[in-house]
């Protein structure tokens, strides 16, 4: 499967939701980073089931077991790998998957790209559970940004329509993105996330999921950093973030409101602020143009499906036997993803952004 990443730094993922374990190899990372574990370990428990009724009732600790590339706690150069025990599966809930493919899953065509021997209990390869090893690789990439000033933080912008306020384009801080980070429900407005989990609860008793938007945004990115036309910083971000499964859409800044503006209205003025530096007054690109960074805050609103695991009974097919059917799924699943994915996110742009990060002059310094 191609479960691997390259750019300077390498990720390769691996493991299935209800084999043995999960994990990832991270090779090329700069030698004597410190990695401080129990901020790691924090970071990974944002991504967890939580008990509020809003997310999986699936139990597992996702505590990282560091292999190798890592001693007395900094980076030894060699390759990092880590793996986490599943320790909590049901397979036998998945047992008819295998010829009766759920409606908006990866059963079916999974099953035809891999002849249908791949692993289906829990949704195998292609699991949301894969995200665990994404937040460990994304949690390392960010303590070696942070310690350069770079910040990368995401809320949940929306749950089927219901809004969440939004970061500020153009003067979002590093205290904005770390005051929402310390949140159980990540939203910036606390009344909208309480509407959020009742509509969430909502779906869940009536057999329904929801889906949503994240709003990611990344701070103190110098200016010069990337590269023009397959290289660019969102080339490279979205390859990452579309490894995040349910996620089926990604805009930049002012995304794609930009097709009904005029060019005064999408053009960004620039400005020299009071310290020398050359900024502009909106930053409805995002904070990247012709692929490299401008030096304005990095934005993005990612779309996430709606779980495609429901209750409700649904119709499918026998692939096996060429027969129409009616699916009723069981065992345990998020009624929103968003939540949870919204580290996700954030470790899949703290990849992309290291990576472009070791190119850049003087970073190791």
């Amino acid at each position: 499967m191609s479960s691997f990443w390259n750019r300077n730094i390498s990720i390769s993922i691996f493991g299935e939701s209800h084999g043995p374990a999960i994990g990832v190899v991270i090779d090329n990372l700069p030698a004597g980073e410190y990695i401080d574990l129990e901020k790691l370990r924090h970071f990974m428990a944002r991504r967890a089931p939580k008990k509020d009724g809003t997310t999986t009732p699936r139990g597992e600790k996702d505590l990282p077991q560091v292999m190798s590339g890592l001693l007395n706690d900094r980076t030894t150069g060699a390759p990092l790998c880590a793996f986490i025990q599943n320790m909590d599966t049901r397979s036998k809930d998945y047992s008819n998957l295998a010829r009766l493919p759920r409606p908006g899953h990866a059963d079916y065509t999974g099953a035809m790209r891999y002849r249908g021997f791949n692993d289906v209990r829990g949704g195998g390869h292609f699991s949301g559970r894969l995200t665990a090893p994404l937040c460990f690789a994304g949690a390392i990439c960010g303590q070696i940004l942070e310690r350069r000033g770079i910040y990368t933080g995401a809320h949940i912008a929306a749950v089927h329509g219901v809004k969440d306020d939004m970061f500020s384009r153009t003067k979002v801080t590093k205290e904005d993105i770390l005051a929402v980070r310390q949140k159980d429900f990540p939203v910036i407005n606390d009344a909208q996330g309480e509407k959020m989990r009742d509509d969430i609860r909502s779906a869940h008793a009536g057999g329904e999921s929801l889906g949503g938007l994240i709003e990611c945004v990344a701070v103190n990115v110098p200016a010069g950093v990337g590269s023009p036309i397959f290289e660019g910083l969102e080339n490279t971000i979205a390859q990452l973030v579309f490894g995040i499964p349910a996620v089926k859409g990604l805009e930049f800044g002012a995304g794609f409101q930009v097709a009904e503006m005029v060019g005064s209205q999408n053009n960004d003025p620039f400005y020299i602020d009071e310290n020398g530096h050359v900024m502009t007054k909106t930053n409805n690109h995002g904070g990247i143009l012709g692929g490299i960074s401008s030096g304005m805050p990095i934005t993005m609103n990612v779309a996430v499906k709606p779980t495609a695991s429901i209750a409700k009974p649904q119709e499918t097919v026998d692939f096996r036997a060429k027969t129409n059917e009616v699916l009723q799924i069981h065992g345990r699943h998020d009624p929103c993803i968003v939540p949870r994915a919204v580290p996700c996110v954030e470790a899949a742009v703290n990849v992309a952004l290291l990576s472009h990060m070791m190119d850049y002059p003087h970073f190791a310094g």
